[in-house]
C-alpha cells in the first residue's frame, strides 16, 4: 500500500485531516517499533508498510498502553484523544493491509509480561 492511500484510510477512519493522520501514523509506527519485543526490530514489522513509513528509527523496549499513547501524542504533536483515535485507525488499517496471521504475529510481538496484552477498541484483537 502506498503512503498516500494508507494516510487516506487512517484519515477516513479517524476523521483526522490528512496531515494529522500522517503525523499520527508515523508516530504510532515509530512507537510500535520501539515496543517490539525479542530479536531485531525493524522499521517495518509487517514487511508490507509504505516506503515512507519504513524510515523510522528502530529501538527496543516496552510500554503500557497509556504510555504508548502518550508517546504517540508527543511524537505527533497532538492531544491524547487524537492519539488514541489515530492509533485505533492505524491498527484498523494495518489489519486490512496485512494477512490475519501477519497481524497476529505483529500483535504477539507487542505483548510483554509487564505490559500485558494490547487490546483493540472492543477489548480483543483477533
Amino acid at each position: 500500500m502506498r503512503f498516500p492511500l494508507f494516510v487516506a484510510a487512517v484519515s477516513r477512519r479517524s476523521g483526522l485531516p490528512s496531515d494529522q493522520a500522517a503525523a499520527v501514523a508515523r508516530a504510532v509506527l515509530d512507537t510500535v517499533v520501539e515496543r517490539m519485543a525479542g530479536a531485531a526490530a525493524t522499521a517495518d514489522p509487517t514487511g508490507y508498510l509504505p516506503d515512507e513509513l519504513t524510515e523510522l528509527p528502530a529501538g527496543s523496549g516496552s510500554t503500557r498502553p497509556v504510555e504508548f499513547l502518550r508517546r504517540v501524542a508527543q511524537r505527533a504533536g497532538v492531544d491524547g484523544k487524537t492519539a488514541s483515535v489515530g492509533a485505533e485507525a492505524v491498527f484498523a488499517t494495518l489489519r486490512e493491509t496485512v494477512t490475519v496471521d501477519e497481524f497476529r504475529h505483529l500483535v504477539a510481538r507487542l505483548r510483554t509480561p509487564s505490559a500485558g496484552p494490547v487490546d483493540g477498541p472492543g477489548g480483543h484483537l483477533p
